[in-house]
């Protein structure tokens, strides 16, 4: 099992493909994307590599945070956040993570917080499909109907599907392909939509439910000094 990427939305576009035909396809942009720790068995009882995600301020950091980037050498960054890794697939403290991390056609998950849409009605909900249109249904067409029981047990149980607040939940899509990867800009490019608003993170990891490429970098595509450098200028 390797490790993840940690990505930000742009939005959505399509491509074209030598046929003609065009895919829908979301954006997910990689910047300066670099291990910022690492855990071991040894030490933490678990292995995992942090990922530190984007340039921050230095005033916007907080003191603690300021000695953990200064201690990984590494800028501070915008996001962290921390990916399950085998004990084989850890990475140097340091490194930055290429978009080739995965391949075109590859098989990804990806997680992010789906978008707030307010307090909802049980229709819009949980599809509830509402009542009659006719048949002595007065101003209520949209509603619930009955939440409760009989005089045993007289409540209505938790849990209830009912109208409430929607949206801002953690969500994770399953088996998304990867239409295209510009490795030079750090962008990947999945084919259809993923979870989340424009500008939000999301995390891309291999499908746990399909085999990984046999031509995916292992333990990870990273970006080699040189590149950073000619990126820089």
């Amino acid at each position: 099992m390797r490790t993840g990427l940690l990505a930000k939305k742009l939005g959505m576009t399509r491509i074209f493909k030598d046929d003609g035909s065009h895919v829908p396809v979301t954006v997910l942009h990689l910047d300066q994307l670099q291990v910022v720790a690492t855990r071991t068995e040894e030490r933490d009882g678990y292995s995992a590599v942090q990922l530190g995600w984007g340039k921050a301020k230095v005033k916007n950091v907080t003191q603690p945070n300021r000695g953990h980037f200064a201690r990984a050498k590494v800028e501070p960054k915008l996001k962290l956040v921390e990916f399950r890794v085998a004990a084989d697939a850890l990475l140097e403290v340091g490194a930055t993570l290429s978009a080739a991390h995965f391949t075109a056609g590859q098989k990804v998950d990806v997680c992010g917080t789906s978008k707030g849409k307010g307090f909802a009605g049980g229709m819009k909900r949980w599809n509830f499909a509402g009542l009659e249109a006719s048949h002595g249904v007065s101003v209520s067409h949209r509603s619930l109907g009955s939440t409760g029981n009989r005089q045993d047990p007289g409540k209505t149980f938790k849990n209830k599907k009912m109208a409430g607040h929607l949206g801002v939940e953690r969500i994770t899509t399953l088996n998304l392909e990867v239409a295209a990867v510009d490795a030079e800009r750090g962008l990947l490019m999945i084919k259809g939509a993923v979870p989340g608003s424009k500008d939000g993170y999301v995390l891309v990891r291999d499908a746990i439910k399909r085999r990984r490429p046999a031509d995916a970098a292992f333990p990870a595509a990273l970006v080699e000094a040189s590149d950073r450098s000619a990126s820089a200028d």
